[in-house]
């Protein structure tokens, strides 16, 4: 088996192979992209691993991924945490290259390997992530007009409508893509917005590929044990992608409101004892947990909410 861990950085890419010397260090752009997919294909390599990076690794991912190869993501966390325990402690671009070959080398069969979305996915998260751009500069637009003198007012009053105007257009865009796209059954579901449905289908592309737990943890909302000989410690959810999380937060906000299936399990749950967080991270894997099963069978949002979950 020929192991492989790729360094990634916002300018470049550093690669390691298990048990050969030195580092190769290629361009993070698509032909250095291109010319390391090469390598990799004449090394005949069998497992890579990268780490997570802030979306400057997707690139490469998806372009191994087109190649017919096969690599895995991991977390920050993970490969630090596996570094001390190589007695690894210090850290630099060449250093964890070599680590997460060592990693793909000793831990491949437990990890995930990456599975690119399909390309109007990709496109939906383009538009989801520019969506973002212009709402951060709308409201920063907003606020300096409401403080500024009468005459910037006015020239600030242009870039307003202009940015309404480019999110209007990116919002449509989206929902063309998810209508063409999307399972019925998801976008025929009261309450799930277009902006939420291409959030979770974007940011979360396993969706309706995983079972319930594994979408679970990988969203950051399964409660995790803390156990140690007779002591009992408290559940917690931790990791997961946050802005997933947060979009199916502010959707159980409204779904344990408006429907009453979810609205009685809210309720239930606080009548156990729950703290209201506790409840609503509940409530929010069960969502979660319904959208899935909607995405995986095709069976619309009211077929689901009568099952047990």
């Amino acid at each position: 088996m020929t192991a492989a861990g790729i360094d990634v950085c916002k300018a470049s890419l550093d690669l390691a192979v298990d048990g050969q010397p030195g580092v190769a260090g290629f361009a993070n752009n698509r032909a250095g992209i291109t010319k390391l997919v090469k390598r990799l294909q004449a090394l005949k390599t069998t497992r890579i691993v990268v780490e997570a990076t802030g979306g400057y690794e997707e690139p490469l991912l998806e372009a191994c991924c087109d190649a017919g190869l096969w690599i895995a993501r991991v977390n920050p966390p993970q490969a630090r945490a596996f570094a001390n325990a190589t007695g690894e402690l210090a850290k630099t671009d060449d250093i964890d290259s070599r680590i997460l070959a060592l990693m793909a080398r000793l831990f491949a069969d437990r990890l995930r390997p990456y599975v690119a979305p399909p390309l109007w996915q990709r496109e939906l998260r383009d538009w989801l992530r520019r969506r973002g751009q212009v709402v951060v500069l709308l409201q920063a637009q907003k606020q300096q007009a409401a403080m500024a003198p009468a005459s910037v007012r006015k020239l600030a009053a242009r870039t307003i409508a202009a940015l309404v105007r480019e999110l209007a257009a990116i919002e449509k865009t989206m929902k063309d893509l998810l209508n063409e796209h999307a399972t019925p059954a998801l976008r025929s579901s009261k309450g799930l917005g277009p902006v939420f449905q291409a959030t979770m289908l974007a940011l979360l592309p396993e969706l309706g590929h995983l079972d319930r737990r594994q979408i679970a943890k990988l969203t950051g909302v399964a409660p995790m044990n803390r156990d140690s000989g007779q002591g009992q410690g408290k559940r917690r959810i931790r990791g997961g992608r946050a802005p997933v999380r947060v979009a199916l937060y502010m959707a159980t906000l409204s779904a344990v409101r408006w429907d009453p299936t979810m609205k009685a399990h809210y309720q239930q749950l606080r009548a156990r004892g729950k703290l209201g967080k506790v409840a609503l991270v509940a409530c929010m894997r069960k969502l979660l947990t319904i959208m899935n099963a909607m995405i995986k069978t095709g069976q619309p949002w009211q077929a689901h909410l009568t099952q047990k979950n």
